[in-house]
């Protein structure tokens, strides 16, 4: 497909004469045309982004189409912009399909004073924007109509409704369907899924549970294994569920970069620090603001000094990847896992905004165990915001593995100081620190008061 497109595009470069460039109604790159030219205008900045990026930014989407072009059924000229990087006039033709626009098709217009395109080749143009728009409609179609079939596996009940629902999908993948698969969780997801996903078999929204019961399926961590009790989303909130196609597992980390780019979509909707405005049109994998206010490291030693409380805080759009699976048997559990890294993802920031199963250490586990938020009476108190310094300190102890002095040096306080922090949580929370089991479940109730 991604061939029929480069091919259409170079024929309409051929009859204007011109590079052009395609990019879906998200304003996301589909294919582009050589440029060769010598003119340093030929490659301003808002086309370079474009193509490096493979997007736009929200506020080159906005201004574009302040000139009406997802009404337009015919060219529209719009005029150079340097102070918004467009240093040279475009031409747009609007990709339609029965009315409905399915991307645009961008040429940099002539300069003022020379003639621009004929008006016959613009006409040549848009009958090539034509089956473009029914190709991308084909395409749309499609992976709507597998997004179906994907969000059954995902939401049916474990027996014969899950069995069900991946004989569909594997019909609708055909040849595909015994191929090599990872499950992908972005949330919280806004609006519906998006047209398509590079690299992606199929996407599809899971929808909010309702009245804390999933969407359907068993609930949360039932079944066995890494909790394949379909049909669970992070902590009620709507997320965003990828199905990327791979040719072999080293294929996984470039897959990624697609899901990076999901995260601006997605943090625009939430109001995280460092978002961009809804529309995907942000830089790839900057979505970091929002994060977890809580610290503390989840490996010995790495606690810092600066890392606040475990407090249950509005956190920005995170992704997680599950294990690549063969088959699509498996999917469930495997949508399980991408749920429980993108959980862990938004506890904790060294996990970076896309984090995978494979590397969130003892998240896999309670991640799992601790699907609706943690409420033990041993840390109830402590987990209360007044007491926030005591729990971070609590963690912190913990994390270096009861080693005092570890732990003071992490804190920045005098071991004395530490000590009675120490006392002090000891009686807030009616454990001891010196016994093991006591250690264990505090730490555990810290670490999983920041699964969001």
């Amino acid at each position: 497909m991604k061939g029929d497109y480069q091919d259409l595009v170079d024929e309409i470069s051929a009859l204007l004469g011109a590079p052009a460039t395609l990019e879906n109604r998200d304003f996301r790159l589909i294919a582009f045309g050589a440029h060769d030219s010598d003119d340093d205008l030929a490659m301003d900045p808002v086309r370079t982004r474009s193509i490096l990026t493979r997007q736009s930014t929200a506020d080159v989407r906005s201004w574009f189409e302040a000139f009406g072009i997802a009404r337009a059924t015919g060219p529209v000229r719009i005029p150079a912009a340097p102070d918004a990087g467009v240093f040279r006039g475009r031409i747009c033709l609007p990709v339609r399909y029965r009315g409905i626009v399915q991307g645009y098709v961008w040429l940099l217009d002539q300069e003022p004073g020379k003639p621009g395109p004929e008006p016959a080749a613009l006409d040549a143009a848009m009958e090539v924007a034509q089956r473009i728009g029914v190709l991308l409609a084909e395409e749309a179609k499609a992976g709507a109509d597998l997004s179906r079939e994907f969000l059954a596996v995902l939401t049916a009940g474990r027996g014969w409704q899950q069995d069900m629902a991946v004989a569909a999908l594997r019909v609708a993948l055909g040849p595909d369907g015994d191929g090599l698969h990872a499950v992908v969780c972005v949330t919280p997801w806004p609006g519906e899924a998006p047209a398509s996903v590079p690299g992606a078999a199929a996407v599809c929204v899971v929808p909010r549970r309702s009245g804390g019961e999933p969407g359907g399926g068993a609930g949360p961590g039932a079944g066995t294994g890494t909790g394949a009790g379909t049909g669970s989303e992070p902590a009620g909130r709507p997320a965003l569920a990828v199905l990327l196609r791979l040719r072999s597992t080293d294929a996984l980390a470039p897959a990624l970069a697609a899901v990076a780019r999901l995260l601006p979509r997605a943090a625009g909707a939430t109001g995280a620090t460092g978002a961009t405005a809804p529309g995907g049109n942000g830089p790839a994998g900057k979505a970091t603001g929002g994060k977890a206010t809580g610290g503390g490291s989840g490996g010995s030693g790495g606690a810092t000094a600066g890392t606040a409380a475990p407090t249950a805080t509005t956190r920005g759009a995170t992704a997680g990847v599950a294990d690549p699976v063969r088959g699509l048997a498996d999917l469930p559990a495997a949508w399980e896992q991408a749920v429980a890294a993108a959980r862990a993802a938004a506890a904790q920031p060294r996990f970076g905004p896309v984090a995978q199963w494979a590397a969130i250490g003892p998240y896999r586990m309670l991640a799992t165990l601790a699907a609706d938020p943690v409420d033990d009476p041993a840390a109830r108190t402590l987990l209360a915001p007044t007491h926030r310094e005591l729990a971070r300190t609590a963690e912190i102890f913990l994390d270096c593995a009861g080693q005092a002095g570890r732990a003071a040096a992490a804190l920045g306080i005098h071991r004395q100081t530490l000590y009675y922090r120490l006392a002090r949580v000891e009686q807030l929370t009616g454990l001891d620190l010196d016994e093991g089991e006591d250690r264990l479940l505090l730490h555990m109730a810290l670490k999983a008061s920041r699964l969001a």
